[in-house]
């Protein structure tokens, strides 16, 4: 079975669920999964977790996010998206996105965001994007996002193309209309690309024929998905103890934050061996995940912890 990271460039009609397919084929295996759903229109970055690894993707779940995205004014559509059903039209004068950049810099920081009907998220047990395509609409509850950084890229008659950082949970499409409501003009989004998740850029990113062609090549360590943890190197007894499931008292060499915190565990060989949990107020670090050994698991809190 392999183990590790692809850091792939999904392209632009591929699903994410597809994308995962994908790598399964290419690979002979199962056990994969992804971080951060990418709708179908959309491209850019989408991490695929391979064995052992599938399990850091919660780690990875509060990771910002970072996309280019086009708005197309003048148009509402059904999707918040140029895939969508035609709603509204509105004429956009010459002079009508004179103050954008103002508008978008109002956007910075936390803002409260009406998830779309088309998205995944679910409401009495059923996924909005299956009540929307029977016709119904729902009231969805505003959810707090944070936009760390927004700001335009360029402009060209009713189009414009912005660059955003955002947090989990941020609906890019949501936002493109968003924008438009505080301009006085309807909105869409016309063209979306996910540049970067946490420590995954578009720059180092495979295509699709890449992977067929050197699945080897793209596949990398599974630490990479947790490289933003403090990482800790064990002497030989202390790697036994954290295998067999037992906690083991932290060093101050270690130089680990006086907080509660995920760590990195590596055996004394520099072998990357699982995650586990300190905790400033005893000194201890207890297993959290330990794979690498043939018998991957999670380690169950320990009540004397």
């Amino acid at each position: 079975m392999s183990n590790g990271v692809i850091n792939l460039l999904k392209p632009p009609g591929m699903t994410s669920h597809d994308a995962v397919s994908f790598v399964r084929r290419t690979f002979r295996q199962k056990k994969v999964g992804h971080s951060g759903t990418l709708d179908p229109a959309a491209a850019g970055v989408l991490p695929i977790y391979l064995g052992y690894a599938t399990r850091l993707v919660e780690y990875g779940e509060d990771f910002d996010k970072e996309y280019r995205a086009e708005i197309l004014f003048g148009i509402a559509t059904s999707t918040g998206d140029d895939t969508g059903a035609l709603l509204r039209q509105a004429p956009v004068g010459p002079m009508a996105l004179d103050f954008l950049e103002p508008v978008l810099a109002t956007f910075r920081g936390t803002y409260e965001q009406v998830p779309p009907m088309y998205s995944a998220l679910k409401v009495a047990g059923r996924k909005l994007y299956e009540l929307a395509r029977e016709g119904k609409e729902v009231v969805r509850v505003p959810r707090p996002v944070k936009i760390r950084e927004i700001r335009l890229l360029y402009r060209h008659q009713e189009r414009a193309g912005i660059q955003v950082v955002c947090s989990k949970g941020t609906y890019i499409r949501t936002l493109c209309e968003d924008i438009g409501d505080r301009l006085g003009l309807p909105a869409t989004m016309a063209f979306l690309l996910r540049t970067r998740v946490g420590p995954f850029g578009i720059a180092q990113t495979s295509t699709l024929e890449e992977v067929a062609a050197t699945p080897a090549t793209a596949l990398r360590p599974s630490d990479v998905a947790v490289a933003h943890f403090p990482a800790v190197r064990l002497d030989d007894s202390k790697t036994r103890l954290l295998r067999q499931g037992q906690p083991v008292q932290a060093l101050l060499d270690y130089g680990l934050p006086q907080a509660i915190t995920p760590v990195r565990l590596y055996s004394a060989a520099g072998s990357f061996f699982g995650m586990g949990q300190f905790e400033a107020e005893t000194g201890l670090i207890c297993p959290k995940k330990i794979f690498g050994d043939g018998n991957d698991r999670d380690v169950a809190d320990k009540e004397s912890v």
